[in-house]
């Protein structure tokens, strides 16, 4: 029962920054989007891009990504998957006494 909830918990840290990557990228598209669609609207004379919404969102949505990839990253060379010039370096055996 131990190993299950601990493997829940290991998805959810997984699942919490995806679900903000998500959302920061739907208030990006949201803010790109609004500030296209008032150019068909004749009502409105000065069309303002919403510079806040849009940077909340990038912010929310690069966190989330830079934490999964992390997160990956970590696991690959844990499990010595990467490329050689990412792996940890190890040190020299000593030299025998000469």
């Amino acid at each position: 029962m131990k190993q299950v909830i601990i493997r829940f918990i290991a998805v959810l840290l997984l699942v919490i920054p995806g679900i903000g990557a998500t959302y920061g990228f739907l208030l990006m598209k949201d803010a790109v989007f609004h500030y296209f669609s008032s150019f068909g609207d004749e009502t409105v004379s000065v069309r303002h891009f919403e510079w806040w919404m849009f940077l909340g969102g990038l912010a929310l949505f690069l966190i989330g990504v830079a934490f999964i990839g992390g997160w990956t990253f970590y696991r690959d060379r844990k499990r010595n998957y990467v490329a050689p010039r990412y792996r940890q370096k190890r040190p020299r055996p000593p030299r025998p006494g000469v």
